[in-house]
Formats: C-alpha cells, sequence, structure tokens
C-alpha cells in the first residue's frame, strides 16, 4: 500500500522521514458501535516497504458515543512509529502490513 502525498503529512523520526495518513472516511464498525477509534497509516518517504497501521486509543470524531474529539498529533506520530520500530517494525523492508495498537 502506498500512502498517497494529497492529504498525507510528513514527520522525522530518528533522522528518517515518514508519511501518516488518517482515514477521512469512518468505516462500519467506527461509527456504529459507541467504540470507534482512529486508525493511522505510516510509510517510509523514501522506501516503500511495509505499511504500519496504528489503532489508536483515540475515539473516532464520527463515532455516535465520542463525547470530545482528541486530536492525533506528529509527536503521537512519532512516539507510535518509535514503539513500533522497537517491537519489530521493518518501515524499508517489504512484506505484510504491521499492526499496532496503542
Amino acid at each position: 500500500m502506498t500512502i498517497p502525498r494529497k492529504g498525507s503529512r510528513k514527520v522525522i523520526v530518528d533522522g528518517e522521514a515518514y508519511r501518516w495518513l488518517v482515514r477521512r472516511k469512518a468505516t462500519y464498525s467506527q461509527v456504529d458501535y459507541g467504540n470507534g477509534k482512529i486508525h493511522v497509516a505510516v510509510e517510509h518517504v523514501e522506501k516503500h516497504g511495509t505499511t504500519l497501521l496504528v489503532q489508536t486509543n483515540h475515539p473516532h470524531p464520527q463515532d455516535w458515543a465520542t463525547e470530545h474529539v482528541v486530536p492525533v498529533t506528529p509527536a503521537d506520530i512519532a512516539t507510535w512509529i518509535q514503539i513500533a520500530i522497537t517491537n519489530g517494525w521493518c518501515p524499508k523492508e517489504p512484506g505484510a502490513t504491521f499492526h499496532q495498537a496503542v
């Protein structure tokens, strides 16, 4: 999976550039059950290897039970990338999507 440039953002972590994207359209499970969370896709900018899919603990703004929105910040993304790398994510190597729950 390649993350499009349009609508995505860049973050630098330990001298490496990454592109990240929050899906704009909510999935059925993110809006209809009262416990939908934001999902973020991350990939290395220069060498598109394995994509990281972060299932955050931030409530999805379109979920019917969300009382207040907690934004995803670049600092959050940097922290989640570091956690994923510690857990075995190799962003420059090809492979299946790496799933990380935080």
